[in-house]
């Protein structure tokens, strides 16, 4: 038997998923009529042009389900949530349609950030351990807060590189964070969670490779913005003891719940500055771009960084118990070791490319020199042959 809680959230997830699969249709539509593409570049994976406004379709499903099916508090969040939602959904359509610089799509991300941290009262307290740190200084804690919301918000963002990408983690982010808070009675993070699942299920039917639509920053910035609020209410519930569910070396779980995106964008961002680059500077040295170099297809490298962060969470989860500070040190050290695993295997094969194509050079050259010997010969034999 049902609970109201529990047929809230099935109620969410079947509105949230219904309505983006009958949505995206017609958002395709409208793109090919006001000729709205995501054009192709040297930079990027598609060849061909693409619409670009499948986010719109499941931000629209996300919305209204979460307003109908979240029971409303006097003491809830839920508004400035939706608040920060809706100026992210600004700044990531703005972007998509006519463009945006990364200055001023920063400056709506911290807008939204200040909605979820000081209006919705949402903010990392604690260290949980980790250095032997625990409860931290409020300064300190909004500085951290801040920095996790838009590291996380970027992170769904610059993953967004192959078909399906983006949002497969984000569904199998938000639907473990949903599962999570359903087992632990908040409901208004269940609810959330399920909603941008089933929302992106939807979604992912036509943007799994051959994409027909993609999600554009409007839809990757609301992926990391909900999934940013998930995780940090993850952090608040399962680091308290007194929890239905309370874990142990929370921050770390955390973490490793959203290794791909956070490990990624913290290893490129770094990579840019020590070349005295902007963070936001585009390259090509994406884990997703190592693994198309090694020849895999789209839905093989969509399939690989999912398993990849499906087998991170399981790991995490089971070594719970190694503490805060040698858990993190763990997971920061195999997904360094894998990555680079990767980059060795891609620089392998471009030597590998490269040296083909200078002994086919070679051989070619060699070819055109024996058929140039061949017509001097024909040449001179056919003069001995006049002159006698």
């Amino acid at each position: 038997m049902t609970t109201p809680d529990m047929e809230n959230v099935i109620i969410a997830t079947v509105l949230s998923f219904v309505i983006t699969y009958f949505s995206v249709p017609i958002l395709i539509k409208v793109a090919d009529l006001k000729h709205l593409y995501d054009e192709p570049d040297e930079r990027k994976a598609h060849k061909h042009r693409i619409p670009a406004l499948g986010g719109v379709g499941f931000f629209s499903g996300f919305l209204i389900s979460i307003a109908m099916c979240i029971p409303t508090q006097s003491s809830s969040p839920l508004q400035y949530f939706m608040a920060a939602y809706f100026i992210i959904f600004m700044v990531g359509l703005k972007d998509d349609l006519v463009g945006l610089s990364p200055l001023k799509k920063v400056i709506g991300q911290m807008v939204a950030a200040f909605a979820i941290i000081y209006l919705g009262n949402l903010q990392i307290n604690s260290a949980f351990g980790f250095f032997g740190i625990q409860e931290l200084p409020a300064h300190l804690s909004s500085l951290l807060t801040y920095f996790t919301v838009l590291v996380i918000i970027n992170a769904f963002n610059l993953i967004d590189g192959v078909d399906g990408q983006a949002g497969s983690i984000g569904m199998l982010v938000s639907a473990i964070l949903g599962a999570y808070f359903l087992h632990s009675g908040e409901m208004v993070y269940a609810v959330m969670g399920f909603s941008l699942a089933a929302g992106l299920a939807g979604f992912l039917i036509y943007n799994i490779s051959p994409a027909k639509i993609f999600m554009g920053d409007t839809g990757s910035l609301l992926i990391g913005t909900v999934n940013a609020i998930l995780i940090i209410k993850f952090i608040e519930v399962g680091g308290n003891p007194a929890s239905k569910m309370p874990i142990e070396s929370v921050p770390a779980v955390a973490f490793g719940i959203l290794i791909v995106p956070l490990f990624d964008t913290l290893r490129v961002f770094s990579i840019r500055m020590m070349r005295g680059r902007s963070p936001f500077s585009a390259d090509r040295n994406h884990i997703h771009h190592y693994l198309l170099a090694l020849d895999m297809n789209h839905k093989q490298t969509t399939m690989t960084t999912v398993l990849a962060n499906a087998g991170f969470i399981v790991l995490v989860y089971a070594l719970r118990g190694l503490g805060t500070t040698q858990l993190l040190a763990f997971e920061m050290v195999l997904a360094t070791g894998l990555t680079y695993s990767l980059y060795l295997l891609k620089r392998k094969r471009a030597e590998k490319m490269v040296r083909l194509a200078e002994e086919a050079a070679a051989a070619a050259a060699e070819v055109q020199h024996v058929s140039n010997k061949a017509k001097i010969l024909r040449v001179t034999n056919d003069g001995i042959l006049e002159n006698k």
